[in-house]
């Protein structure tokens, strides 16, 4: 699995959002359900919002944000895709340690 992180950079205020916004937020629970959305939210300070997704490749990634209320509805003016390789960090060691000892819990991807 891929993972990749997505930055909406918006054409309207957060007002301007709102009337999207209770689709856009079903959207991202349903996404988060299914495991494909991992984080995601607003830059603090700033009129966009960062996504990490997990999904198999670039192409399934691009249908699950052409199907993004925001994009659909023409509210982002710039998307940013990049590929990300986690590694290190206090939530890669909490992953990789978490479970009991009777079962074995796979190490994510990437951590080094």
């Amino acid at each position: 699995m891929a993972k990749f992180v997505v930055e909406f950079e918006y054409n309207v205020d957060r007002a301007g959002r709102q009337g999207l916004h209770p689709a856009h937020a079903e959207n991202l629970y349903r996404l988060a359900d299914k495991g494909v959305l991992l984080l995601g939210g607003p830059l603090v300070g700033e009129n966009s919002g960062l996504l990490v997704y997990e999904v198999e490749t670039r192409d399934e990634l691009q249908r699950i944000l052409d199907d993004e209320p925001y994009v659909k509805g023409g509210l982002v003016a710039r998307t940013r895709i990049q590929e990300w390789a986690p590694g290190k960090g206090s939530w890669i060691t909490a992953l990789n340690n978490s479970g009991n000892s009777s079962q074995e819990v796979p190490a994510v991807e990437g951590a080094h």
